[in-house]
Parts: C-alpha cells; sequence; structure tokens
C-alpha cells in the first residue's frame, strides 16, 4: 500500500497531464470516496462518471450507482440547521434517538438482579414522563399512532422510506388538528400509511385493502381518513380511487340512464368531484360517496331527471356503505360549489371544462 507521500506524489502528477494536456479527463479519486492505488498493480486509481479503474491495468476498483431514493431532507429526517445536522425519527413523537428500556433483561440479556430493576422500573417511569412534555394526551396519541403506521409498514414489508412519510403525514394531520369526531387515529394511521403508499413505487393491486386488513379501523373509515389527510393538509399525492365516479355507473343498473345521457352524467360528476376536492367537500367521506353525490349532483343539474337517492345510495353501497343522507346532504354542498365557482346552474359549462381537458 502506498504511504501519504507517495498518494500525494501521484495525485498531482495526474492532475498536472490533464492540465498540459487541456482535454477532458476524468478526475481523480479521493478519500474517503474510495482508494487511490490499484489492489492488484498498485496502479493510479481514478474516478470517471460513477466508475472507478485503474489507469495501468484497467481493473474497476468501484462501480458506484446513483441513489434516488428520497432524500433525509425529502423526508424531513434532518433537525434544525442553526442547531444540530443530527438526523432524527419521524416516527418517534420527539423526532429524536429512540432507546428502549428492556422489561427484566439489561444489555447482554442477562436478567437483572432486584436492585437493578428496581432502578430500572425508576428510568422507565421517569423517560415515560419526560417523553410527552406538556401536550401530554395528544402526544400521548400521536405517538401511538406512529406505532400504528410501523406496524402497518412492517406488517406489508414496505419499504423504509415510505413508513417514515407515513409518520409525516400523520404528523400533519395531528398539527392540522384533524383527529377528533369519527375521524380517529387508528383511521388516520391506516390514511397516512395509504397516501404515502399510493406515492411511492410500490405496485400492489388493491393496496387500500391490504392496509385495512392491518388498521384498526374499517376499510371505509381508512379511505375516508387518507381522503381528509390528502385534502385537508393540500398534499399532492395521487387519488386512492381515481375513476370512483365509474365506479359507481358501473354499479348501477343497466337501464338507469340512457347511454348518451349516461357520458354527459359521467363527465360533469368527474367535474363536479374536482370542486369537491379542492372546497372540500366531505373531506372525511371515503372518495366513492362523494362520487355517488356528484354523479346524483351532476343529474339534477342536467335536464330530464333519471336517478333516485336510494338508487346512488345502493350502487354505491356495493363498494362503501353509503346512506340517501350522505348522498342529499354532499349533492347539495357539490351544486353550491359549482355555482359559486361558475356563477350559474347551466351544466354546459362544465361539460366544456371537462371537454377541453380531455383535448
Amino acid at each position: 500500500m502506498l504511504s501519504n507521500n507517495a498518494s500525494e506524489k501521484t495525485v498531482s502528477d495526474v492532475q498536472s497531464t490533464t492540465t498540459e494536456e487541456g482535454g477532458h479527463e476524468p478526475t481523480v479519486e479521493h478519500e474517503p470516496s474510495g482508494r487511490s492505488a490499484c489492489p492488484e498493480c498498485e496502479g493510479q486509481v481514478i474516478t470517471e462518471d460513477e466508475q472507478s479503474f485503474c489507469t495501468d491495468c484497467g481493473l474497476i476498483v468501484a462501480d458506484e450507482w446513483v441513489d434516488l431514493s428520497p432524500t433525509l431532507n425529502d423526508l424531513g429526517l434532518v433537525g434544525d440547521a442553526d442547531q444540530s445536522i443530527e438526523t432524527v425519527d419521524p416516527l418517534r413523537t420527539d423526532k429524536g434517538l429512540h432507546t428502549k428500556i428492556g422489561r427484566n433483561t439489561d444489555g447482554r440479556g442477562n436478567p437483572l438482579s432486584n436492585e437493578q430493576w428496581e432502578k430500572v422500573q425508576r428510568l422507565r417511569k421517569w423517560h415515560k414522563r419526560m417523553q410527552f412534555g406538556e401536550k401530554r394526551k395528544r402526544t400521548k396519541r400521536l405517538n401511538e399512532g406512529l406505532r400504528d403506521v410501523e406496524m402497518i409498514g412492517g406488517n406489508l414489508n414496505l419499504p423504509d422510506h415510505v413508513i417514515k412519510q407515513a409518520a409525516q403525514h400523520l404528523r400533519s394531520a395531528s398539527e392540522a388538528r384533524l383527529p377528533g369526531g369519527r375521524m380517529a387515529w387508528e383511521a388516520l394511521a391506516g390514511g397516512a400509511v395509504l397516501l404515502a403508499a399510493r406515492a411511492s413505487s410500490v405496485d400492489w393491486d388493491e393496496i387500500d385493502v391490504a392496509v385495512a386488513t392491518h388498521t384498526k379501523a374499517p376499510h371505509e373509515r381508512v379511505c375516508a381518513a387518507a381522503r381528509k389527510i390528502r385534502c385537508e393538509c393540500g398534499f399532492d399525492v395521487p387519488l386512492i380511487r381515481p375513476n370512483a365516479v365509474m365506479e359507481v355507473v358501473d354499479a348501477l343498473d343497466d337501464d338507469a340512464i340512457p347511454g348518451a345521457r349516461a357520458v354527459r352524467t359521467w363527465r360533469l360528476a368527474q367535474h363536479l368531484m374536482k370542486l369537491g376536492d379542492q372546497v372540500p367537500v366531505g373531506p372525511g367521506t371515503p372518495r366513492c360517496t362523494v362520487a355517488a353525490s356528484a354523479l346524483y349532483a351532476a343529474d339534477r343539474l342536467l335536464s330530464r331527471k333519471h336517478l333516485t337517492q336510494a338508487q346512488v345510495a345502493a350502487a354505491a353501497s356495493t363498494i362503501v356503505p353509503t346512506s340517501r343522507n350522505r348522498i342529499a346532504r354532499y349533492s347539495r354542498e357539490l351544486v353550491d360549489a359549482y355555482e359559486a365557482e361558475h356563477g350559474t346552474d347551466d351544466p354546459g359549462v362544465g361539460l366544456e371544462e371537462e371537454r377541453d381537458t380531455l383535448r
């Protein structure tokens, strides 16, 4: 192995050679990115693009690759630059490094003596008191939600960056005060994982069903929580059910809407759904329920009514449980949003916008 002086001399010689020739030459590899001497012939190792090789024998010492996964900054895993550059863990309530105090064993797995056990009990008690801070109750529920996120991701074998992105979504939901009422922390944890999985490269059919299977909440509430987080927090992530309107149309009876009218109703309902996501209308409601309401509202706006609330509710209930009261309430809100957006209840305006979108 070459000494430090020999290595510096070799590097300077290569650099001077590139300067004299004046052409484009690969840059010399420096520590700690790799070795500077070839392990076979001790020739000079240089790096070009992502590949390090020997200039004498041509041996490839290292073939680097570019990691395109989200960076620490993208995942919010870097602390405040003014205070610390330590990485943080979004799966912990204080974003800090976390240690787990064992029950009855020490770090090597040996059983504790009575004196050691009493000391660990005191440490565990103080750790729990200091962990949650002033907003103890809410922070404790967030801590439980983050554990649910970790559990769901582990059961589904999701990539680590997806689980941490889901933790960021759940933390944003907590800051927006979304938990409460019918929107439970358990459902929000499942919804956060569902959004993170849909936004990643995870190719999984029926991912919503898979997430709901390992969530402490029904499938309907998980989908509703995902939509609430996306709408209320303004995340630009893929829709959970992008073809929700068409799914409801397919669930209707074949003779419910005539052929030509069905296309116009579907297009206008698609436009109403976009408005419903922007306003938003029923953010804590499954997307298929709002899609069914948009379909009914579109039928109301067009001439000659063909659908009833009972028909639409029955069709949507084949996907998620839906009631006539929800269809009635959300359809009115969607019509109000349409009139506020366009200043009229003329369906032609929305149909024209959808036609331009398709072009």
